[in-house]
C-alpha cells in the first residue's frame, strides 16, 4: 500500500475539480493520441491520424489539476504518479453497466464509459507504473449484461492487443461477477455461472457506521437485486450491514473511477458514487429500495395509494414462489410481466415503482456505504480509521446520458471530460454542471455529513473548480451549468432544479 498519510492528503483533503468542455466526438479503436504529446509513453509510430478530443481533454484536465506542473510538456511530465507508483497495481472501474439501453436501440455512446477515455487514462497509468506492475479494468455489470457486448463496444480488445504489441505489457480485463442473470421480458428466470474475481470476494461489515444503522429498524424492508428478499435482509439486520466486495479492487494500490455521466432513476446521479455498485460480488446483499411508501417507512412508491397496495400484496409473495418455479419461469415469464404492465403500468413507460423517484432513501445509502469501503476497507475487508488506497475519478460527459438514466438514458453532446482526486468533490461539480440543486441529492448531502470515515473532509463551499478561459477557479455556485439543464426521470422531474439556472419543460425533445 501507498504512504497513509499521502492518501489522506489526496482524497479526503483535495477538493480541486478540472473540466475541460468543448469535445465533440470519439476517436476510434484502439484510441491512441493524433498529436505527439511530449510524455507519451509509447512509440511515436502508434499516433493514429484522426483527432482524438476525448485523448486531448483527458490531458487537459489532468494539467489543470496541477498534477506534476513543473514538468508539463517535456516528456517527463508524469500526472498521475502522485497516486500511482512503479511496481503497484491500478484498477480501473469504468461504468459499464449494461450493452443495451431499455427501450431505445442501440447504445447511443450514453449508456457506458468510452473506450476513448479509457485508453487516455491506461497510457497515463502505465506512464506513472513506468512499465512494472498491473493495469485492470474490472466491472461487475448488471446482472443481465453481455460482457463480451460490452467489450466489444468499449473497444477492449483493440486496447489490449495495442499495449501487447506496442509495450509488451498486458492490459487485464475481468468481469467481476459469479454469475449472470438469465432475463425473459424483464424477469430473472435464472443464473448461469460465471469465473468471476480471480481473487475472489472479501465481506466487508460496516456495523454502526453503515448509513443504514440509523433506519436500522425499517430494514426488514429492503429489498436487493433479486426475487430473494431473504438473502439482502440477512446482510442487514442486528447492527450487521455487510457488503461482499471485489478482492481484485481491495487489492488495487490505486483505483482510478472512470465514470460516464448519467442522470439515474433512484438517485438522481450516477458518476463516481453511485457507480461503485460494480465493485460487488453479489448484488442482492444491496439495498436498493425499501417496500411500500412512506406512510410505513418504505420508499417503493411515492405514496399509499389503493393500486400500489395490491401491487404490493399481489408482486411480493409472487416474485417469492416464481424463483422456484424452476422450468416453468421461462413459459411464465412473459405473460405474466404482460399481466402485471396491464394492471400496474409499465416502469418504462412512466409508472413510478421499485424506489425510481426522489423520494428513495435505500439507494443512496447503500451507494456512499460503498464509496467508504473503497476508501476505508483493506484487502481481507477490515476497516481502518485511514484510507487505505489511492483514488482518482475521470468522467466521461462527452456524450452523457439524460432521461431515464442509467439503463434508458438518452443522449446529450455535453463535451466534457471532469476529474478530480476526490469522488464527492467530482460528484458536486457535476451535479452542478447537469443543473442539479446538491441540497435535494441526498446521495451528496448525504454524503457530505459529519461521519467517522469521512469521505470529504473539506466543505463544499472549499470545492475548487479549473475550467478552461477562467483566470482563476471556480466555487461551486459560480460554475455554468448546462444549458438547457439535464433532462430527470420522470421520478425526479421538477424538483433538482437550481434557481439561478433555466430550465426544460420534461415533454421537451431533443
Amino acid at each position: 500500500m501507498v504512504d497513509i498519510e499521502r492518501q489522506t492528503a489526496g482524497i479526503l483533503n483535495d477538493a480541486s475539480v478540472a473540466m475541460a468542455l468543448g469535445a465533440r466526438s470519439y476517436a476510434a479503436a484502439p484510441f491512441s493520441p493524433s498529436e505527439a504529446y511530449p510524455e507519451y509513453p509509447l512509440d511515436q509510430t502508434t499516433l493514429c491520424d484522426q483527432r482524438n478530443e476525448a485523448y486531448a481533454a483527458v490531458r487537459e484536465v489532468l494539467f489543470r489539476l496541477d498534477l506534476d506542473r513543473e514538468r508539463f510538456g517535456s516528456a517527463e511530465w508524469n500526472p498521475l504518479g502522485r497516486f500511482i507508483g512503479p511496481g503497484r497495481t491500478v484498477v480501473l472501474k469504468p461504468n459499464f453497466v449494461r450493452d443495451f439501453r431499455q427501450t431505445q436501440t442501440g447504445h447511443g455512446d450514453c449508456l457506458i464509459t468510452h473506450g476513448s477515455v479509457i485508453r487516455a487514462v491506461v497510457d497515463y497509468a502505465y506512464k506513472a507504473l513506468a512499465g512494472r506492475g498491473r493495469i485492470i479494468i474490472a466491472d461487475a455489470p448488471h446482472n443481465d449484461a453481455d460482457f463480451d457486448a460490452v467489450r466489444r463496444i468499449a473497444g477492449l480488445d483493440e486496447i489490449q492487443d495495442f499495449y501487447r504489441r506496442a509495450a509488451g505489457f498486458e492490459i487485464e480485463v475481468i468481469d467481476l461477477r459469479p454469475e449472470k442473470a438469465r432475463l425473459v421480458n424483464s424477469l430473472i428466470v435464472g443464473h448461469d455461472r460465471l469465473p468471476g474475481d480471480p481473487a475472489g470476494y472479501a465481506a466487508v461489515n460496516l456495523g454502526k457506521r453503515s448509513m443504514f444503522a440509523e433506519v436500522e429498524h425499517l430494514c426488514g424492508l429492503i429489498y436487493g437485486a433479486d426475487y430473494d428478499i431473504d438473502e439482502v435482509r440477512r446482510h442487514h439486520r442486528d447492527g450487521a450491514h455487510e457488503y461482499l466486495i471485489s478482492r481484485t479492487v481491495l487489492q488495487a494500490d490505486c483505483v482510478i473511477v472512470l465514470s460516464k455521466l448519467k442522470t439515474h432513476k433512484k438517485v438522481g446521479l450516477t458518476v463516481n458514487l453511485k457507480n461503485l455498485v460494480g465493485i460487488n460480488g453479489n448484488k442482492n446483499w444491496l439495498p436498493h429500495h425499501r417496500e411500500g411508501s412512506p406512510s410505513n417507512g418504505g420508499d417503493q412508491f411515492p405514496d399509499d395509494r389503493a393500486i400500489h397496495r395490491l401491487e404490493r400484496a399481489v408482486l411480493t409473495p409472487f416474485k417469492r414462489a416464481f424463483r422456484r418455479l424452476g422450468p416453468l419461469r421461462p413459459v411464465l415469464a412473459w405473460p405474466a410481466m404482460e399481466l402485471g404492465k396491464l394492471v400496474f403500468g409499465d416502469t418504462n413507460a412512466g409508472t413510478i415503482r421499485s424506489g425510481n423517484w426522489h423520494g428513495n432513501d435505500t439507494t443512496w445509502r447503500m451507494a456512499v456505504d460503498l464509496n467508504r469501503i473503497l476508501l476505508y476497507a483493506d484487502p481481507d475487508g477490515g476497516l481502518h480509521d485511514r484510507p487505505v488506497r489511492q483514488v482518482f475519478c475521470v468522467v466521461d460527459g462527452i456524450v452523457a446520458g439524460e432521461g431515464e438514466g442509467p439503463l434508458d438514458p438518452t443522449p446529450r453532446p455535453a463535451g466534457a471530460v471532469i476529474a478530480g482526486a476526490n469522488p464527492l468533490a467530482v460528484d458536486l461539480a457535476c451535479a452542478r454542471f447537469m443543473g442539479m440543486d446538491w441540497r435535494r441529492l441526498p446521495i451528496l448531502h448525504g454524503a457530505l455529513r459529519d461521519h467517522p470515515l469521512p469521505l470529504l473532509a473539506a466543505t463544499r463551499e472549499q470545492v475548487r473548480v479549473h475550467v478552461a478561459g477562467s483566470s482563476e477557479p471556480l466555487g461551486l455556485d459560480d460554475l455554468a451549468g448546462s444549458d438547457p439543464p439535464f433532462r430527470m426521470p420522470c421520478g425526479w422531474r421538477r424538483q433538482l432544479e437550481i434557481a439561478d439556472l433555466p430550465s426544460r419543460d420534461s415533454t421537451d425533445e431533443r
